[in-house]
């Protein structure tokens, strides 16, 4: 592990056993690992400290089985930037330690890349950034029109200017089929850092107008006038949200998804 420029980070993975759509997702088995282990293992490799914020006793369990770390948090909250905050406190509390930085780490991702978390952790490097995100070129023409990849524009120093499950920018004048050969497009990657005291203020806010509309929590965050800065990744996201996208994983082989 480097030291990522001295900042103190701190990893946190917000995992949920109850889920309509995959009960026990985080412990279902990816060849001869749990789901939260292998997002766990790839995060301490990157960062010195990690903790799995979990709301239930199994998933502790399981955590401190494979000698994880995994602190308890209510089962009251309604997003992961939510349980990741009650975690680095309770965190900080019982173990005396002061986080500078929080990485907020999807749980259901086990194939992240270290390359992915090296990006986001290293936009802290300015000592401006409140929020760090990663964003990616879209290759394909129709992700361009699927409302469930939200699409980014940034500004000219890469700070998000909005997110939407439209395709923006608009394209005057051009066939649709023709958008993606007039401007790089990018789709929005759900990984998220925050400054520890951000990370506390974004927790106090109240859901905005436009994060009701488009059904996008850092909509929130930019309405209350703060700061996205992004970074470019080219690696796919791919989150397991059911149980037949792990089949697929797991037919296709995880030596795919672990390149």
């Amino acid at each position: 592990m480097d030291n990522l420029n001295q900042k103190k980070i701190v990893g946190i993975i917000p995992s949920r056993y109850a889920s309509s759509r995959f009960p026990g997702k985080p412990l279902a088995d990816i060849a001869g690992k749990s789901m939260v282990q292998r997002v766990y293992e790839t995060a301490a490799a990157v960062f010195d400290n990690v903790w799995v914020a979990t709301d239930d006793q199994r998933i502790y369990d399981a955590v401190n089985a494979f000698g994880g770390n995994a602190v308890m948090t209510s089962e009251e909250h309604s997003s992961g930037t939510d349980r990741c905050s009650e975690a680095v406190r309770k965190v900080s509390e019982s173990t005396g330690e002061r986080f500078d930085v929080v990485v907020n780490i999807q749980g259901d991702e086990p194939f992240i890349k270290p390359s992915q978390l090296k990006k986001i952790a290293a936009l802290f490097d300015d000592e401006d950034t409140q929020i760090g995100t990663l964003v990616q070129p879209i290759t394909k023409s129709e992700d361009i029109f699927n409302p469930n990849i939200p699409k980014v524009v940034l500004a000219q120093n890469g700070d998000a200017i909005y997110f939407s499950r439209s395709p923006i920018p608009y394209a005057q004048n051009v066939e649709k089929e023709k958008w993606i050969n007039h401007h790089t497009f990018f789709g929005h990657i759900g990984l998220y850092a925050y400054r520890t005291e951000v990370l506390h203020a974004l927790t106090r806010l109240n859901e905005g107008r436009l994060e009701k509309m488009e059904s996008l929590e850092q909509l929130r965050w930019l309405e209350n006038s703060y700061h996205i800065r992004t970074d470019e990744t080219n690696y796919d996201s791919f989150g397991i949200d059911t149980p037949e996208d792990l089949e697929k994983v797991m037919a296709e082989g995880i030596e795919k998804y672990l390149v």
